[in-house]
């Protein structure tokens, strides 16, 4: 495996051990308590914040997680972690000061108890800020030059590391990328499970110029709308210009405005088995967003 360990909404974080296999480089959770943050909107996309926690019911395999299984409910109280992940492949060469400048704005989002690290990603995989509260970018990020291919999937499996180590409940990663993945050793289905073992929701923003046609970008897409849909965060497509750096804002507005909801899964096997995840709502005029699902310990 190798040794250098490199975002509202949805999540398994855990209050137990986390071992990487060295089969797969994927991370395995042994589980003792299931960690949802979820984000709930009305019609207009507003966030709603005076929601109880009887207002919301878990099911775990279509199972409904019963009340007394509820170990904690609150709204956005506690900190969060997160990762930026910056594309800085070849393709990015026109708009990496864009790029850059959208990292800034998530960062101006920070409140003073969350954090951020920032990596780069292109035929390898860089860190360029360690986790901070800072609102700055590291002096680092000013001397990148886009290059290389896309290595995607294998800065998600970093990421994941590096926010393993975290004792935030709330994580998430931060994608910012034009393209699809061209060079990882890690496949996309790899990526989902590393972020959903440690809690963390993904946010995808693509930056493919709206007039770029054909299937790359078509998968592009659908692999980033993959990342966001199933670990319970958000797909933004956008051009670039003050749009991108608003999509930004918006992702750290959306972290502040989260429910986080933990449970004991009732199912105490260790079988490594996939299990389903959905959170309804007793307002039926209202959208919930979380993750789908998270595999369960060995």
């Amino acid at each position: 495996m190798r040794q250098t360990i490199p975002f509202l909404v949805a999540i398994l974080c855990v209050s137990a051990l986390i071992v990487f296999a060295q089969d797969d480089d994927v991370i395995r959770v042994n589980t003792e308590l299931v960690v949802l943050n979820v984000t709930v909107t009305d019609k207009d996309g507003h966030y709603v914040k005076a929601l109880k926690k009887s207002d919301f019911k878990i099911f775990e395999d279509g199972v409904e997680i019963a009340p007394g299984m509820i170990a904690s409910f609150s709204l956005h109280e506690s900190p969060y972690a997160a990762v930026v992940l910056l594309d800085s492949s070849g393709s990015m060469e026109a708009r990496f000061s864009l790029a850059r400048s959208a990292a800034i704005r998530f960062l101006d989002g920070l409140r003073p108890e969350d954090v951020a690290a920032v990596y780069r990603f292109d035929s390898k995989v860089e860190r360029v800020q360690e986790f901070s509260g800072g609102r700055d970018l590291a002096p680092m990020a000013y001397t990148i030059r886009a290059k290389g291919m896309t290595t995607l999937n294998d800065a998600i499996v970093e990421a994941a590391k590096t926010l393993a180590d975290r004792a935030e409940q709330r994580k998430a990663i931060v994608i910012l990328s034009d393209g699809m993945d061209t060079y990882s050793k890690a496949s996309g289905s790899k990526a989902i499970e590393s972020a959903l073992a440690v809690g963390a929701t993904i946010y995808a923003v693509d930056m493919s110029s709206l007039e770029v046609a054909g299937s790359t970008k078509r998968q592009s897409a659908a692999s980033l709308k993959e990342f966001a849909e199933k670990t319970g965060g958000r797909f933004i497509a956008t051009a670039g210009g003050p749009a991108l750096r608003d999509a930004f804002t918006g992702i750290a507005e959306e972290l502040g405005h989260q429910y986080t909801i933990s449970y004991r899964p009732a199912n105490n096997k260790r079988d490594g088995k996939w299990r389903a995840l959905e959170v309804k709502l007793s307002r039926q005029d209202l959208t919930v967003r979380t993750r789908k699902g998270y595999r369960g310990p060995r």
